[in-house]
């Protein structure tokens, strides 16, 4: 098919296959979507709960979204919040807009995964472990700026806003960690001097 054809369709897949001849009915593709579009947000709620509870685990978020049921050990604060922000986010654009939002995101967190990956090159450690060649670390870095750059304003606003949340969450976290924590050079200062 032509290039412009398929640039140019609502359903680019299901007419390249419409193109070969072969028969397969429509419902079937609308079926295989359906599937997929529920998988993949199933997949996003459950990582997205679960890397909340982890970054309040570690303290980079606050500590009540590291809750668990006594029982089942499940995440119940982390699931809730990341399900009442998926409801929000839900309801402040179409499909395609919060694809796009999640696409932004995940981005950054392979940016910065491939960022990490230079950085820990440097440490050396004693024992044998992998170590991928450092060509594929800067590869990935210029694929995600460039995939970055290919999205609108909105994207970037609506992404920029959930970054601004996680960064006040963080802020918040380290504001009463550091508030709350004793002050352990006040108390050895006093025992150096009595």
């Amino acid at each position: 098919m032509p290039a412009a054809d398929l640039a140019g369709s609502t359903s680019p897949l299901v007419d390249v296959v419409n193109a070969t001849g072969f028969g397969i009915p429509e419902w079937i593709f609308g079926l295989v979507a359906l599937i997929a579009v529920a998988n993949g947000s199933l997949l996003t709620m459950i990582m997205a709960s679960r890397l909340t509870y982890g970054m309040a685990e570690q303290g980079l978020l606050p500590s009540v979204l590291g809750r668990v049921l006594p029982n089942r050990h499940t995440p119940w604060v982390a699931i809730i919040a990341t399900t009442v922000a998926a409801m929000i986010l839900s309801s402040t654009g179409d499909l395609a807009s919060l694809a796009e939002t999640v696409v932004v995101l995940l981005l950054f967190v392979f940016l910065s995964t491939n960022i990490a990956v230079l950085v820990l090159r440097k440490d050396r450690v004693d024992h044998q472990h992998f170590q991928i060649p450092v060509i594929f670390p800067y590869l990935a870095i210029a694929s995600c700026v460039l995939l970055m750059t290919q999205q609108s304003a909105d994207i970037w606003l609506r992404a920029g806003i959930l970054v601004a949340i996680g960064l006040v969450l963080y802020a918040i976290r380290h504001s009463t960690t550091r508030h709350s924590a004793p002050d352990r050079t006040a108390d050895s200062d006093r025992a150096v001097r009595h």
